[in-house]
């Protein structure tokens, strides 16, 4: 199909090509830019460098029979190039050449080829028949420079003709660049910095030739091992500046400013180059990230604070300050979290929350901080009652958006709504199914739907939809395995697929404590008792927090080895952890010794 496409756009460009000669004696056609896709041969002499784009016109100067056979050699040229037949392409270009000389595009384009073949003297002739034709055109003296740099090796006339190619176009990068390197290679540091002040000089309105003319400042001036100069961090900014005022609403080079702004620590020039370009393309994650990053990378995540503070005071307007000071103060609190700093960092998580509602309240399209602040909802601020009503919301808006479903599944889960949480992941799967570039039904998504399944009282499905998990990517499948072990073990089903499965959980990660508590609650169903509380008592020592569960369990195993008393202790540890749970009560409340009356009478301790 594509071969098929590009065919016909090659036979609809010779056509007009023709047609044009023959409708006007004189073809005069724009020039063809000198970059280019890269070709369909290589070999190894090729420098992408030297590749320009094969003329799609011509301004054949002969007459008569010699301008239609230049022209007919020139398509041929076209289409074998088009097909990998490079040496047939130019000898046919080079049938061109003859009759127009002068045409300085073709004769870079057919120097490239001959360098290619290793035949530096004849791409050289080419070149300079090219200049002696046309010697007001500068790209010829760019590709001899570079020929002479970086294959003959002979520096003074690589400068030469760079030099002549700037006289000629003082207003392209490309001749200072060129010279640079030469420099540059020649270990000419200041000579090439005097180059980069010529070009600096020169009145340009083009964001990308100082865009170009900036990175190259930088990247003699900025050493990684040392910051810059105050007098060179000053003279590259003046750079990147005229770079910023020429772009527009270019997004590109203001990103490209805002990144050298960012790179260098200068965090209020930045924020509001990367704030221009989310207002142009809002949904750029990338411009988003580095933002953010940028101010934790630096370790500057108070003054970005305070910068997108008063920003917000005085744009309060606008949504992304909004959502920028909600992912740097993201980063913060899950700082203080990883610290143990819980009070510290749910205050923090509030205030995430806040400036995304914030958001959401000016921009209620934008899908993306839904999701974050959904993601914040489940996780830190354990408010899935919340996150049910804002991801219902969002689905509203957002129709046929499998990710938002998605979410809100999860969220009534959490919420305990398992029975409609169920039919809430079935929606998902058929709206994920229904759009094949979504990639969301995956290990993961099966392992949650598998376990509200279950939550559900959905036993079979839920192990079909975890078996599904573990199908999907079994190296990493330790957390589904047990959870199937476990589930089945609970209620006392299926009890050797169990041990399977918690064995498979516990050879991928053998220190894992919940894996070993239901390695012992296994144990326990299966009536071997000691063997379940030397497991139980291991998952205890193992767990990096007391756990309710492991501690109730524990205490079962006690109360079937008739050890009353311990199995007492360790209900009460594990009713102390969760006194919410009635059960846990009443099951302690049924075995306490009565008062002068004996020991207490038996019961089923897992009722």
């Amino acid at each position: 199909m594509t071969e098929r496409r590009k065919r016909s756009v090659s036979l609809r460009r010779c056509f007009f090509l023709t047609l044009a000669f023959l409708v006007t004696a004189s073809v005069v056609v724009g020039r063809t830019p000198k970059s280019s896709p890269t070709p369909t041969k290589k070999t190894g002499h090729q420098d992408d460098s030297l590749y320009s784009k094969p003329a799609a016109d011509l301004a054949l100067r002969s007459d008569g029979a010699h301008k239609a056979d230049a022209l007919t050699h020139f398509v041929e040229g076209m289409s074998l190039e088009e097909n990998g037949e490079m040496d047939r392409a130019l000898e046919a270009y080079r049938k061109v050449l003859n009759v127009d000389p002068g045409q300085a595009q073709l004769a870079s384009r057919v120097a490239a080829l001959l360098i290619e073949q290793d035949d530096f003297p004849q791409a050289i002739d080419v070149l300079k028949d090219a200049i002696k034709a046309n010697p007001k055109d500068d790209a010829p003296y760019q590709q001899l420079s570079f020929i002479y740099a970086k294959y003959l090796k002979k520096t003074d006339q690589a400068i030469d003709y760079a030099n002549r190619a700037i006289t000629l176009n003082p207003g392209d990068i490309e001749g200072y660049q060129r010279l640079v390197e030469i420099e540059v290679a020649g270990g000419q540091e200041k000579k090439a910095l005097e180059v980069l002040d010529r070009a600096a000089k020169i009145r340009s309105n083009d964001a990308n030739f100082w865009m170009r003319l900036g990175k190259l400042y930088v990247a003699i001036l900025f050493k990684s091992d040392s910051q810059p100069k105050p007098d060179e961090l000053k003279r590259t900014n003046e750079i990147f500046k005229k770079a910023a005022e020429h772009a527009g609403d270019d997004p590109a080079v203001l990103k490209d400013v805002a990144d050298y702004y960012a790179a260098s620590q200068q965090l209020k020039e930045a924020i509001p180059l990367y704030l221009h370009v989310l207002e142009l393309q809002p949904d750029d994650a990338n411009a988003r990230e580095k933002l953010a990053t940028g101010f934790i990378l630096t370790n500057q995540r108070g003054k970005a604070v305070e910068m997108l503070e008063q920003i917000i005071k005085e744009h309060p307007e606008k949504y992304q300050p909004y959502d920028l000071l909600a992912q740097v103060l993201d980063d913060e609190a899950r700082s203080l979290q990883r610290a143990r700093k819980v009070d510290e960092a749910k205050a923090i998580f509030a205030k995430v929350a806040a400036n995304y509602e914030q958001s959401l309240l000016i921009n209620p399209n934008h899908v993306g901080t839904y999701l974050r602040l959904a993601e914040l909802m489940l996780g830190p601020l354990k408010d899935a009652d919340r996150a049910v009503g804002l991801l219902t919301e969002a689905r509203r808006r957002f129709l046929g958006a499998p990710e938002i479903v998605y979410y809100l599944a999860i969220a009534q889960s959490e919420a305990k709504q398992t029975q409609q949480a169920v039919a809430t992941f079935e929606e998902a799967l058929h709206e994920a199914q229904l759009d094949q570039d979504n990639d969301i039904v995956n290990a993961r998504f099966y392992f949650n739907y598998g376990a509200t399944a279950e939550q559900a009282g959905l036993y079979e499905k839920a192990a079909d939809l975890l078996r599904k998990s573990i199908a999907l990517d079994p190296a990493n499948s330790a957390e589904a395995c047990n959870y199937l072990g476990y589930m089945w073990a609970d209620h006392n089903m299926n009890l050797d697929e169990a041990e399977t499965m918690i064995k498979r959980a516990l050879e991928m990660e053998p220190n894992n404590a919940s894996y070993l508590d239901s390695f012992g609650w296994v144990e326990f169903r299966k009536g071997k008792f000691d063997l379940a509380l030397s497991n139980l008592l291991n998952a205890a020592k193992t767990v990096d927090h007391d756990d309710p569960v492991i501690f109730e369990h524990i205490g079962d195993a006690y109360f079937k080895l008739n050890r009353i008393s311990e199995a007492l202790e360790s209900w009460q540890k594990a009713l102390a952890l969760d006194p919410k749970n009635k059960n846990l009560a009443n099951k302690i409340e049924r075995n306490k010794a009565p008062v002068g009356n004996g020991p207490p009478t038996k019961t089923n301790p897992t009722e």
